[in-house]
């Protein structure tokens, strides 16, 4: 019998609320692990931190998200060279088996000319995979609003969302580069309008890490509760589930419009309760 798949809960699904919140909810909700979200608040930064962190609540750190986020350009300095490598260092110390990075920006030159070496090279070297994220195009869209009915109200005008411009070399599609493991984001299919089952074929075996979330095909990245949202979350865990999927699920869903912790703890409990129920094996 295959192991079940592990589900993790990202620290950046309770934002704004700081990272230990994020291992409070994972151990009281029964999640897997936690993926940590390396971005400005001190405590992300602090590997030693978040090793206390996880050993206190007894949840593992499944992955680390590295600091590549608009928000995040100057956390652990400003060159994404050395923020990566010392990302998968962190994934090491912390027993993570992975780490998630975005392609690079196109004016990161010098990193986006040698990434696809850089990530070979780290994989070669350590344990932990580093698995490239599927991105998305800045949409005209955004100029009709952010919401589902904006877009059906550009439709009904003629247009359509995407393709957009893409601020990612060698593109918003990790595909397009050369690299041996991908991160699935469902959000992120919903805005760039890509098909989600298709890009997941296309990631193959290389497949090794799933963003669980939702999106409606607006503009903005929405990260929505899976289910709520267009995209085809149940039939992507079912295809894993049916596959020989052996990485993680992580649930990374936007809480911060909660109003109460009650209403955000409905919410992470309905998300796990939609992995569990799609990922049986």
């Amino acid at each position: 019998m295959r192991p079940a798949i592990k589900v993790g809960l990202s620290t950046a699904s309770v934002y704004p609320l700081r990272t230990e919140a994020a291992f409070e909810y994972a151990s009281r909700l029964g999640y897997d692990g936690v993926e940590l979200m390396v971005w400005a608040e001190a405590v992300s930064q602090d590997v030693d931190a978040v090793a206390k962190l996880s050993e206190r609540y007894g949840v593992p750190v499944l992955s680390v998200h590295a600091p590549c986020l608009l928000i995040s350009q100057r956390v652990w300095g400003a060159n994404p060279i050395p923020k990566l490598d010392r990302s998968v260092r962190a994934a090491e110390q912390l027993g993570a088996q992975t780490v998630v990075v975005h392609p690079p920006f196109r004016w990161q030159r010098r990193y986006a000319e040698g990434f696809s070496e850089q990530v070979a090279e780290l994989e070669a070297g350590s344990a932990v995979m580093v698995a490239v994220e599927n991105m998305f195009p800045f949409r005209a869209d955004r100029f009709f609003g952010t919401g589902q009915t904006s877009v059906e109200r550009m439709r009904k005008r003629g247009g359509r969302p995407g393709p957009g411009i893409s601020a990612f070399a060698p593109s918003y599609d990790p595909l397009d580069g050369d690299h041996a493991h991908y991160t699935l984001d469902l959000s992120h299919t919903a805005t760039a309008g890509t098909d989600a089952i298709e890009m997941a074929r296309r990631m193959g075996n290389g497949l090794v890490h799933l963003h669980l979330a939702d999106g409606s095909g607006a503009s903005a990245d929405e990260h929505l509760v899976p289910g709520r949202g267009t995209q085809p979350t149940a039939e992507v865990c079912q295809m894993l589930a049916n596959g020989d999927f052996s990485g993680h699920v992580i649930l990374e869903v936007t809480t911060s419009g909660a109003r109460t912790a009650n209403e955000r703890e409905a919410l992470l409990r309905e998300s796990l309760q939609f992995a569990r129920a799609h990922l049986l094996r």
